[in-house]
């Protein structure tokens, strides 16, 4: 996974057609995603998604019914 494709909030956000806040909340905990804190607050955070991850998370959205 060290090589694969990383994603941004903002990447998967357009990708997904969902706002930024929302796909904020459905990869912050999830396995896997890099978060890089920038300063002590919260809203400077970086997440990078791994494609494999952003793949199972969109597949559970897609199942999710």
């Amino acid at each position: 996974t060290t090589f694969e494709r990383h994603y941004r909030i903002g990447d998967l956000a357009r990708q997904w057609s969902f706002g930024r806040e929302t796909v904020r909340k459905l990869v912050k905990d999830e396995p896997g995603v890099l978060k890089v804190r920038l300063g002590r607050k919260r809203s400077n955070t970086v997440y990078s998604v791994p494609e494999s991850v952003a793949r199972r998370i969109h597949t559970r959205l897609l199942n999710a019914t």
